[in-house]
This record gives structure tokens, C-alpha cells and sequence, in this order.
């Protein structure tokens, strides 16, 4: 995210030469897509036919490889965390068992995703008509309380002190609500806290 602002070009060779390489093989695409193709400024969940206007090149770069998909399902998801790689809940729990406090954005509001959840979501969307979808866990919530109920659910003694993402100064603009829900009937996926847990166990 905050490297694309430095690098716009590696971001737009990533996420638009790669998805038009892909494209070109000819073979039906499925193409995640993110919550940061919107701006944050609806109030309330972003469905299918909201139009996009993303803040930050990551976002403007997604959506120009949304445009790129001729023939597949264009999904869009939302802070996505799992059991491998970087991603918010291992580097809280990193964080969360070296230190008493840590600061945390509470300005900034979403739906936390699993990937395990989106994985097997994706499986049942291909037996829907291609197209754009959001797939996204239920209910949302902010970073700072995404890191409280992951100190919670570990069983882990940190405390979340709650900052602007002014304070924080990352060089990429977020949206500061871009929860998504889906108006075309998309599968469901559980509760974000369900999909916590399921991570956890895993970890």
C-alpha cells in the first residue's frame, strides 16, 4: 500500500500489465480486488454499483486491473489477514507480546477478512455469473478494535492506544470507512471475530 506511493510504476506493472498478461491467456479470471478502490466517504457500506474514487496509487492501480478483466469475477475484499505472511493480526501479536502499549488507528473503519473465509467464498462465487462482487466478512469494526479483540482472543496483556491516521503519517491515503457489503446476493462470510478465531487457531 504505502510502497506503491513510492513506486507507482512497479505498482501499476503488478497490479495492471500483470492482470492484462493474465487476461491475455484467454482462461476465465477471478481478480481480487480491495475496499480502497472507494473513498471512504459514503458513511455506510460500499455495495457492487457504488462508483470507485480511490485516494492512493495502490487503489487507482486495482482498479484500472478491475478494468483489465474481460471474462471472470472481479472480488472485491477488505483488510485481509491469514495465517501466513504480513499482515495486521501477526504483526499485532508480534508487537502485543513485547510491549505494554501499542498505538493504533481508530479513524479508519472496515471489514477484517479471513482468508481461509474468502477462499472458500470464492469457491462457491464461481457457480455465480461472472461479473464484479464484494466478498467481505460481516460486521465491522476499526483497526484499534481489531487489535483489541486480538489481544483478547490470544489471551495476550497489551494495551490499544487509540491515534488519528494523521498521527500515524503513513505516506498512502486509506478511506476512513470502506466496509463492504454485496447487493447481488454474494455468499456470505461469517462474522470478522469468527474469522479471527479461525486464524488464531492456525497460528
Amino acid at each position: 500500500m504505502d510502497g506503491a506511493e513510492a513506486d507507482p510504476e512497479g505498482a501499476r506493472r503488478a497490479n495492471v500489465d500483470g492482470t492484462r498478461n493474465v487476461v491475455a491467456l484467454g482462461a476465465p479470471v477471478v481478480y481480487y480486488s480491495t475496499d480502497y478502490v472507494f473513498d471512504g466517504s459514503k458513511g455506510e457500506p460500499y455495495v457492487e454499483s457504488d462508483e470507485p474514487n480511490p485516494l492512493s496509487v495502490y487503489g487507482r492501480t486495482k482498479l484500472e486491473g478491475e478494468r483489465e478483466v474481460r471474462d471472470g469475477w472481479i472480488v472485491r475484499s477488505s483488510w485481509l489477514f491469514g495465517w501466513t505472511g504480513k499482515n495486521f493480526v501477526r504483526t499485532m501479536l508480534e508487537l502485543g507480546r513485547n510491549r505494554d502499549e501499542v498505538a493504533v488507528v481508530a479513524d479508519q473503519v472496515g471489514g477484517p477478512t479471513y482468508a481461509g473465509h474468502l477462499a472458500d467464498a470464492t469457491r462457491e462465487l464461481l457457480e455465480r455469473p461472472r461479473g464484479t462482487w464484494h466478498l467481505a466478512a460481516q460486521g465491522e469494526c476499526s483497526w484499534a478494535e481489531f487489535a483489541r479483540a486480538i489481544f483478547e482472543e490470544a489471551s495476550i496483556d497489551c494495551r490499544v492506544r487509540e491515534i488519528t491516521s494523521d498521527e500515524l503519517g503513513r505516506p498512502a491515503s486509506r478511506p476512513p470507512y470502506s466496509v463492504l457489503w454485496s447487493e447481488k446476493g454474494a455468499p456470505e462470510l461469517p462474522h470478522w471475530r469468527e474469522g479471527l478465531r479461525a486464524c488464531l487457531k492456525r497460528l
